[in-house]
């Protein structure tokens, strides 16, 4: 595995406070890739890596935001056998880190700019159910969480939260789904719209369902601009469901 002789500055600088010895000794063994570059120098970073598959290699973006690199997800995503976490809190970022580094595979983890208040996940690689509710599902990832519970106050519908959306919780999201009356999903990912839409359809390839996915365009400004601040998810979700 690609490792690096101390952990990178930049991510302890912005994260680190308080990570245990373990997580620190993880981050040891990770690649540090600055998401805030120009994506020539993003792209520069991830050659070496990129270039040789069978090499397993941790891989930690940081300094995205939401007028920066809403590729970079999807682009691991997309890669056979690589594991994508969307950590949406802080404090969640020491276990996917630790276990990325224990795993036997190659491992992409952006780090929050824009967080939640509180951090969350259940078993490693499971979705959280936040909430339950009758009227449909929605699939809330990383640091989209707390927007999307203050947009659906007081809608009957399921949340779920995602920290790790490769590989992505097919059995969670199926049971939500059929345990609900309608079989709609609105899927809210901070990174490239419709980035996981194929793996929703996929889980729900036998059951008839509506999806509505949200996220970023290829270039992006700001998260109101395109639906994913509060008002915009409480636009798109009630439209959606009515």
């Amino acid at each position: 595995m690609t490792r690096l002789s101390d952990p990178p500055s930049p991510i302890l600088d912005r994260f680190g406070k308080g990570w245990d010895p373990d997580t620190l000794s993880a981050l040891a063994g990770s690649v540090p890739i600055d998401l805030a570059a120009p994506v020539e120098r993003v792209l520069e970073q991830l050659g070496p890596v990129l270039g040789r598959p069978e090499a397993r290699t941790v891989l930690v973006g940081y300094g995205a935001s939401y007028d920066t690199a809403p590729q970079d997800v999807a682009l691991f995503a997309a890669l056979p056998g690589w594991s994508v976490h969307v950590p949406g809190h802080p404090d969640e970022v020491g276990r996917l880190m630790r276990e990325a580094v224990a795993g036997d595979g190659s491992t992409y983890l952006r780090l929050p700019e824009q967080g939640n208040a509180e951090p969350h996940g259940g078993a490693s690689g499971s979705f959280e159910v936040v909430r339950l509710g009758a009227g449909g599902v929605v699939l809330a990832v990383g640091p989209t969480l707390d927007a999307v519970v203050r947009a659906t106050a007081g809608l009957d519908l399921t949340i779920l939260y995602a920290s790790t959306i490769r590989p992505f919780d097919a059995v969670g999201l199926r049971t939500a789904v059929l345990a609900a009356d309608r079989a709609d999903v609105v899927l809210v990912e901070p990174c490239l719209a419709g980035t996981s839409a194929h793996c929703v359809a996929e889980t729900l390839v036998n059951v008839p369902h509506r999806l509505r996915a949200l996220g970023l365009p290829w270039h992006d400004t700001e998260p109101g601009a395109h639906g994913l601040d509060e008002a915009g998810i409480a636009a798109t979700v009630r439209a959606f469901l009515r």
